[in-house]
């Protein structure tokens, strides 16, 4: 069929989207429809997982209105990372999705890491132990609602919830799963060793295939609630964080993608499996390798606040503004840490940091501190993981609404010493599954001939300039020194605030 569609769903946070691409990579419609967020208590986040489904052929069905629901042959879904439900007869939800936001299991972090050893934990399941996986919420579920666990005929993650919605098949992508916590990544496995850790049987939790694998085509009723036909195929996807640099065509050897959205997240593929606690190691979208990923959660939703607090209502004309105070934001300096630190420290203490204001300082000073921050920690960051895994790759692909920033570009490829390859994607998690949907179905003989014909090239290139440059590395070693120097007093204000 020359005029053959396939559909690329984001899974995220607040919302589904599925889009239809054809063969050139060309959006021809696109629907989205939204859930709510559920905060019962201080620290817990949660989501009803049927909202995923309905959202999810609420999506589907006008796509498939829009454009002729024959024209569909497959689609692939990319979800939000380590959220999770279990599931009893019938997929019926016995507790809340509990979602990568939550920080209810700190407590779980600390008990499973000294019975198990953190180092061993990061070496089974590529990730320094942290709230976000779902092995530690699946622990406290074992103490705290333990009839939830013992009663779930199978615990998904969105990937996998949504496929069964769709198939009728109990089956997860690997590189869906792996960010749970409960995978062996080395092996591609589910492992013993952290499901009895989470009190999960292996006969709870689904099957693994690899990303890009046919699961299977729609079940009669799954074509009834979507409009589309039962032929089309339902394909393996991959968590939104690696499927968006697929999106963007940022899986070879010497480039790495740069998001820049709410958080700031970036990645690198290598062949060889390492973990380290500069970065979190995942299961490759492309169907063999690892990812290599680094991320900061405050990103440009730190960018918001500081508009928010400072009551200024135009960002373009604030970011002009700091454009024109010299680099080092006459001598102030932001480290990021507004939403706590993942890599490399892994601190649920740490917080934001501003150091060196004085009474001639402004709004504007504190704009061009804040961006630099974002950089300098980028380029910490990136440097760790490059030392660690003997890769360091020669640009970044740059996605996410943070690449509109001009000054933050500016200030990024001076402070990781690379260009920044702009990338016109916006939807690179939707891109990405639609890559994979189409290989599956046979539209190109490989996944990088369907990267090319179906992801954008770059709009143009940031590259680093000299003079910046020369400025932002002393900045970088004065930076490196502020998390050591502040650490153990943020530990008694965390302490002291959580009593």
């Amino acid at each position: 069929m020359s005029d053959a569609l396939v559909i690329g769903v984001d899974a995220s946070t607040t919302a589904v989207k599925a889009i239809a691409f054809d063969r050139s990579g060309r959006a021809v419609a696109e629907a989205r429809h939204g859930y709510p967020l559920h905060r019962p208590r201080l620290g817990f986040v949660e989501q009803d997982p049927t909202d995923w489904r309905d959202a999810l052929h609420r999506a589907l069905t006008d796509v498939a209105r829009t454009v002729g629901a024959n024209r569909v042959q497959a689609l692939a879904i990319g979800q939000q990372r380590e959220t999770f439900a279990p599931f009893g007869p019938d997929l019926t939800p016995l507790h809340r999705g509990i979602l990568w936001l939550d920080e209810r299991a700190r407590r779980e972090v600390a008990a499973l890491s000294s019975a198990l050893g953190r180092d061993l934990i990061r070496q089974i399941s590529g990730k320094p132990p942290d709230p976000t996986p779902s092995l530690y919420s699946l622990a406290w579920l074992k103490t705290h609602q333990p009839q939830a666990l013992a009663k779930a005929e199978v615990i998904h993650e969105v990937h996998g919830y949504l496929v069964e919605c769709l198939t009728g098949e109990r089956v997860t992508s690997v590189a869906c799963a792996d960010p749970m916590g409960l995978v062996d990544v080395a092996r591609g496995t589910w492992s013993p060793l952290l499901m009895e850790a989470a009190g999960v049987q292996i006969d709870q939790l689904p099957a693994l295939v690899k990303p890009g694998a046919v699961i299977g085509p729609l079940t009669a009723a799954a074509a009834a609630a979507t409009g589309l036909p039962q032929s089309v195929l339902v394909v393996a996807g991959a968590g939104d964080g690696q499927m968006s640099g697929l999106g963007v065509g940022a899986l070879g050897e010497e480039t790495a993608y740069l998001s820049l959205g709410s958080g700031v997240v970036t990645g690198q593929r290598g062949d060889v499996y390492v973990t380290d606690d500069a970065y979190r190691t995942l299961s490759c979208p492309t169907g063999s390798g690892y990812m290599f990923e680094t991320v900061l959660r405050s990103g440009m939703q730190l960018v918001d606040w500081l508009m928010a607090t400072t009551g200024r209502t135009d960002i373009a004309t604030l970011v002009a503004e700091a454009t024109r105070i010299e680099p080092g934001s006459e001598g102030v300096m932001v480290m990021p840490y507004w939403s706590g630190v993942m890599n490399p420290y892994w601190d649920e203490a740490a917080r934001g940091v501003i150091l060196g204001l004085n009474l001639s300082h402004t709004p504007a000073h504190l704009m061009r501190a804040v961006l630099e921050g974002i950089a300098l920690e980028q380029a910490v960051a990136s440097d760790a993981m490059a030392r660690s895994t003997g890769r360091r790759p020669s640009r970044f692909v740059a996605c996410g609404g943070g690449v509109k920033n001009a000054l933050l570009m500016d200030l990024m490829a001076a402070a990781l010493e690379r260009p920044l390859a702009i990338s016109p994607v916006a939807e690179g998690v939707a891109v990405g599954a639609a890559v994979l949907a189409a290989r599956a179905v046979g539209w190109f003989d490989s996944l990088d001939a369907a990267v090319t014909h179906m992801v954008a090239e770059p709009t143009h290139v940031v590259r680093p300039t000299p003079a910046l440059v020369a400025r932002m590395r002393p900045l970088i070693e004065i930076y490196r020194d502020v998390y050591p120097a502040t650490r153990a007093v943020a530990a008694r204000l965390y302490k002291d605030t959580t009593k």
